[in-house]
């Protein structure tokens, strides 16, 4: 595999030529890096469901293309469609593709967002409806790389050159359409000559930590070791980890996050060792209509994931019983501070949050 090439290559890529999402299937990698062209409303919907796609700015960006080509298409097979039945068919397609993965609250604000622009614009001619979505879901992926390159400048305040950085899962370039999130101080320090040394939890039952951050992180030459899950209260109790930065797909308006499942260990981990653990998160994913962690939906995957999937032979006996959640919960009273595109959001998070919120407002970016 070509390492360095991985990172030339968008996550998310609209090719409206073809009327196609082009994305890496980040199921094949580390091994494979391989490009996909998504063209009907259920090849997108399979990839995000499968994990071809995946991280929650990544899915926003790519449910804002699938709603422009789910309105293209439309069009396309009936160019004189009404704005009344084209208003009746794309909630359908909204539903739909809303109904692919339940805990990432990007999904739902990109479709969300692409809705309202075209409910405002329903009454011009459907060749316009057309060019301002396609503007629309573009200026997602655009405002995506500019909140992520925010963050990056945000988190790498709170950590010095030479630290000790652990992540968790995979909230890299491969989770937005770049930079990431919880990688964009590591990305920014490289540029930086900061010489971060980073622990990348490994992940299971997944593995999106060895194969997807370090996989991009050993990429961009920065200095990574891959751990185990359960290692992390390892390499903390010997003073190896200054700060922990993790991504997160829903904060709740109490600062509760919902985060790739064992999060909450290492933000536990973390408080025995008096490590801070920051979540770095794009505005878009705070839920203000989610008061707490408990309200947050759990996605649960299939069994096979724990039992086989990567596996040569079957590790687990034929019948026993699985509990598969794909995030858990991480108590705000664990959490140092919330990374955003407009600051660090600290307790109490009410306040924070509406000061964040009152500063997008006044200068958006």
């Amino acid at each position: 595999m070509n390492n360095r090439s991985l990172m030339d290559i968008d996550t998310v890529a609209l090719c409206d030529e073809d009327s196609a999402i082009v994305i890496i299937d980040q199921t094949k990698l580390p091994g494979t890096i391989e490009t996909v062209s998504l063209h009907t409303q259920k090849e997108i919907w399979d990839a995000i469901y499968r994990l071809m796609v995946r991280g929650a700015p990544a899915i926003g960006d790519t449910a804002a293309m699938a709603y422009y080509l789910a309105a293209k298409g439309h069009i396309k097979d009936d160019p004189a469609v009404s704005p009344d039945a084209l208003t009746e068919m794309l909630p359908e397609d909204k539903a739909y593709m809303a109904s692919s993965r339940p805990t990432a609250v990007n999904l739902f604000w990109a479709l969300d967002r692409m809705e309202r622009v075209y409910l405002a614009n329903r009454e011009k001619t459907n060749e316009e409806i057309l060019a301002i979505l396609r503007a629309e879901c573009e200026e997602i992926k655009d405002e995506d790389i500019r909140v992520c390159h925010a963050i990056g400048e945000y988190g790498l305040s709170l950590v010095k050159p030479g630290d000790g950085i652990l992540t968790h899962c995979n909230a890299g370039q491969l989770a937005t359409a770049k930079y990431g999130t919880a990688t964009a101080p590591i990305y920014l320090g490289q540029e930086r000559g900061y010489h971060f040394r980073v622990f990348a939890d490994e992940t299971r039952p997944l593995l999106q930590g060895a194969r997807l951050t370090a996989a991009e992180l050993h990429a961009s030459g920065v200095d990574v070791t891959v751990i185990c899950d359960n290692m992390s209260s390892s390499v903390m109790q010997r003073g190896w980890v200054d700060a922990v930065f993790v991504g997160c797909d829903r904060v709740a308006a109490n600062g509760d996050t919902a985060n790739k499942i064992g999060t909450s260990v290492v933000a536990c981990v973390a408080r025995q060792y008096g490590v801070p653990v920051y979540i770095c998160a794009p505005t878009s994913t705070i839920d203000m209509n989610c008061p707490t962690g408990a309200d947050i939906p759990i996605e649960e995957r299939r069994p096979e994931e724990v039992t086989e999937l990567w596996y040569k032979e079957r590790m687990a006996p034929e019948g026993i019983k699985v509990y598969n959640p794909a995030f858990d919960v991480t108590d705000h009273t664990l959490i140092a501070g919330i990374v955003t595109e407009y600051g660090i959001a600290r307790p109490p998070y009410d306040k924070s949050f509406a000061e964040i919120f009152a500063k997008k407002e006044e200068h958006p970016l």
